[in-house]
């Protein structure tokens, strides 16, 4: 799906990952499930591009539904695959994690479970090596995507800043459609592992200048940063 000149996303509500296109080639930013590797090839195609202008992959943490053809893209084409480095244990496997599910709806627990197994969430793979970056990195990259901190969700959780994108990718600082309950709108995301850490997090996004503030999972916003951290810290209250 594009949503910009130089935006594309794959996946849906569910589960999203997202390519930055430019002149120089492309960025990745998450890489969703496993089964979201025909999605990547598709939306390529759409493009008029294919995997060989990808010049790199930046994850937002490591959790399993963030990684999913990560491995693989970097195996198959040589992609270099960057993720914080309090994060890069858990993008190797390294560390497992156990996820605090809180309340839920069945229905909508369901829908994401069977579009997890029907994408491949039980296939993924680890990474078997990553690019570690920091808080504040530019990196050389399509879009000079730069490296924004939001310790919470996971101790090494970033939001990616592409101004030729006009866009903030969120991981799963925020989102947009709890998956756990179907409830819409921003709002804290779940399985996240200091919930306090991750609320103060926010204040990182504040003064970021873009149109688009895209989350893992969710229906991508658009009617700005300051009214999305708002409307989080009131559903967290």
């Amino acid at each position: 799906m594009k949503l910009g000149p130089h935006l594309h996303r794959i996946g849906n509500d569910l589960v999203a990952a997202y390519l930055v296109d430019t002149d120089e080639g492309i960025t990745v930013i998450d890489a969703g499930l496993a089964g979201h590797w025909h999605d990547l090839h598709s939306e390529l195609a759409a493009m008029g591009r294919s995997a060989a202008d990808i010049r790199g992959l930046v994850l937002t943490h490591g959790d399993t539904d963030h990684i999913g053809f990560a491995e693989r893209l970097r195996r198959e084409y040589g992609v270099p695959v960057y993720v914080h480095e309090e994060d890069a244990a858990r993008a190797r496997g390294e560390v497992k994690t156990k996820p605090a599910y809180g309340k839920i709806k069945l229905r909508a627990l369901a829908g994401f479970l069977w579009y997890g197994m029907r994408k491949g969430g039980l296939r993924t793979e680890y990474l078997g090596e990553v690019v570690p970056v920091h808080d504040g990195q530019v990196l050389d990259l399509p879009g000079a995507p730069r490296i924004v901190g939001m310790p919470g969700h996971s101790p090494g959780s970033v939001a990616i800043h592409v101004p030729v994108a006009d866009a903030v990718f969120a991981g799963d600082a925020l989102t947009t459609r709890h998956v756990l309950t179907g409830r819409p709108g921003p709002q804290p995301a779940p399985f996240t592992d200091d919930p306090q850490q991750a609320l103060a997090s926010l204040e990182h996004l504040q003064d970021l200048k873009a149109s688009w503030l895209l989350p893992g999972h969710g229906t991508p916003w658009s009617a700005g940063i300051p009214e999305a951290i708002a409307a989080i810290k009131a559903a967290a209250a």
